[in-house]
């Protein structure tokens, strides 16, 4: 398998080397290679799709897809014998095995399209097919150029995280999102079902998660901490085991595998205030402070209503791990994932220090501290789900006091726990909020933004930045390198509360994120990107009922420049779109001049101008107000 494993990767950079133009024809992520040879094929009606029974699924898309551009096109078995001159669009399944895993190669000549994939391949030359798809017929037909493409993912782990804990997301919100992954080659949905704010999954042996963990009497009013309190009204929604049945399946059949998320020991109020026994102190009310004496019961656990990390964790007891066994087993019997992910990130050990049982414990298992008790909790977890022929993955918390012997871990405290981790030879997954891949962080740092859950200039991740990320740190030899299996993004909602913001705030960045996952290094242009492939598939989607965050103009300059004479050539975002533009000190809109030419744009001496833009798309979504400072010796250049 190795042989032809190098075999293939010759053909690709042979291949690549007699390329008469190497080009991407618009499809993100950008494939490992793709040649365009001379001539094109023309595709209109009755075309023929050829495919096994085992690709009827496959089929009916790219029929339907065929459809929807007023081509009629027929499904037929792949056997059936074809003359010269039909225009065909072969599936095929990497017959000879040739293809790495979830690689696929598309061929276009002599009047037949052939897509063929190994695995999940197929699938993916599909999503490439489509997006290489002219937008536009020419003579009552569509015009395709020969080409030939050869691809094959970086990494072998591919994902997108929500939340649904803080706030709720309906089902078909997640089949959204979940389709915006299989469009993208992403293919790993990891789904954050419990916090401390709210136990969002449905556990029959425990019916009191979901009567009582997933509602909260109030939710925090702005920014946390914040000062308006709660708004007082009762939020609450969960998912039934039927729901998230319904969810794996969705994905499976577009090659996305789900990973619940269940948080242990902390972030588990919800769970607490269902079940009181589960705290090291039932009756002790979650917000005495710190310095405060207790004296007795106070009043009680709640689901929590503001954002945070709250001292409340789960006891250790054998009462503990008997419940959370109980609730794992359920979730196996849902999510056939590998992977069960199980938190272990941001605990608390104030509860444990204070807790007489808990430092009973540490003695009689001969621990260390709070740390290795934490440690403690990880691998009992661990070797339970073991015995299920399941693995765990914990945020990189777990690395304190000792890793799990098989845990893999998820850097998000920026790349050292995940370096650490490979440097013991444990299976890293990145996803640092450093290096922004944080999506619930703002995409500029311009008044216009809504809230979100970075302040004062902090929580910064533009598309360029999550572009420019890659997710194997230099600092690791080459043998440490393959234990960095994939990278993640992540999308926490306390501050984004509908399907219409979460959208804002994963488009376009969740583009960078495909192609950091999925394109080799060397393949990869942010120049190409951004000012080629994004226009395009923003302008699909801005015809689509899907909000996103609109790039401003590409070409205006983002700082103060000096000088006397400028010319300032802009350019759309969006394909489609147009740019408004002011001189004058006030904020543009469709009212102010629209761009059409480079500006020139003279500054006297002393002087200062201001220009300030807006991008409107084509369907009225519109970017933030940008401005430049054009500066000639003036004294205030704010």
């Amino acid at each position: 398998m190795r042989k032809l494993f190098f075999a293939f990767l010759a053909t690709v950079l042979i291949s690549k080397a007699n390329a008469q133009t190497d080009i991407n024809l618009g499809i993100i992520p950008a494939p490992v290679s793709v040649t365009k040879t001379s001539g094109n094929i023309t595709l209109g009606d009755n075309v023929l799709i050829l495919a096994l029974p085992s690709n009827q699924a496959i089929a009916s898309t790219l029929k339907q897809f065929l459809a929807a551009k007023g081509i009629t096109a027929k499904v037929v078995s792949a056997k059936t014998p074809l003359t010269a001159n039909q225009r065909a669009i072969v599936l095929r399944n990497d017959a000879d095995q040739k293809l790495p895993n979830e690689g696929y190669q598309i061929s276009i000549k002599a009047n037949r399209i052939i897509l063929d994939g190994r695995n999940a391949g197929l699938f993916y030359a599909l999503q490439s097919f489509m997006q290489m798809f002219p937008a536009n017929r020419t003579n009552a037909s569509y015009s395709l150029p020969n080409v030939e493409i050869n691809d094959y993912p970086r990494f072998s782990y591919r994902g997108l995280h929500l939340d649904v804990g803080r706030h709720f997301f309906p089902i078909s919100f997640i089949k959204k999102y979940i389709d915006v992954m299989a469009a993208y080659k992403l293919n790993n949905f990891h789904w954050h079902l419990t916090e401390d704010q709210g136990w969002r999954l449905e556990i029959k042996k425990y019916p009191k998660l979901t009567e009582v963990g997933a509602s909260r009497n109030g939710t925090i009013i702005g920014n946390h901490p914040g000062s308006g309190g709660t708004d007082n009204e009762l939020y609450n929604g969960y998912y039934t085991q039927a729901e998230a049945k319904e969810i794996v399946a969705y994905a499976a059949a577009r090659y996305i595998n789900v990973i619940p998320e269940i948080e242990l020991p902390g972030h588990s109020s919800a769970a607490i205030a269902a079940y009181p026994e589960l705290s090291c102190f039932p009756d002790r009310d979650t917000y005495i402070a710190a310095n405060t004496p207790w004296s007795g019961p106070r009043t009680g656990k709640q689901v929590q209503q503001t954002w945070g990390v709250f001292d409340d964790i789960f006891v250790p007891s054998e009462n503990t791990f008997n419940f959370l066994q109980d609730v794992l087993d359920e979730v196996l019997a849902i999510f056939p994932s590998k992977y069960i992910h199980i938190g272990g990130d941001e605990a608390p050990k104030k509860y444990w220090k204070e807790s007489p049982f808990c430092q009973q414990l540490i003695k009689e298992k001969g621990l260390k501290d709070e740390h290795e008790l934490q440690s403690y909790f990880i691998q009992r977890i661990e070797k339970y789900l073991n015995g299920k022929g399941r693995s765990i993955i914990g945020w990189d918390e777990i690395l304190e006091g000792g890793l799990a012997p098989k845990a893999t871990v998820m850097s998000w405290r920026g790349e050292k726990g995940g370096i650490e981790a490979a440097q013991q030879h444990h299976d890293v997954l990145m996803t640092p909020s450093t290096n922004g891949l944080y999506f619930d962080h703002k995409q500029s740092t311009a008044e216009d933004e809504p809230l979100t859950i970075g302040r004062n200039g902090k929580g910064f991740a533009h598309y360029s930045k999550v572009y420019n990320y890659d997710p194997v740190p230099a600092v690791l030899n080459d043998d440490q390198k393959k234990y960095i299996k994939g990278v993640q993004a992540n999308l926490w909602t306390e501050y984004i509360e509908t399907p219409s913001k979460a959208e804002y705030m994963i488009f376009p960045r969740v583009y960078a994120l495909a192609e950091i996952a999925w394109t080799p290094l060397e393949k990869k242009d942010f120049k190409n990107f951004s000012e080629e492939r994004l226009p395009l598939h923003l302008a699909k989607l801005d015809q689509t009922a899907t909000n996103f965050w609109v790039p401003i103009p590409f070409g205006q300059p983002d700082a103060t420049v000096n000088g006397e004479n400028y010319v300032v050539e802009l350019k759309a975002p969006v394909n489609g779109a147009k740019i408004y533009y002011t001189l004058d000190g006030y904020r543009p809109s469709e009212n102010a001049a629209e761009y059409t030419a480079p500006l020139k744009i003279n500054v006297p001496s002393g002087q200062k101008k201001v220009l300030k833009t807006i991008v409107i798309t084509p369907s009225g979504k519109r970017s933030i107000v940008s401005q430049s400072i054009f500066n000639n010796g003036a004294a205030d250049v704010k």
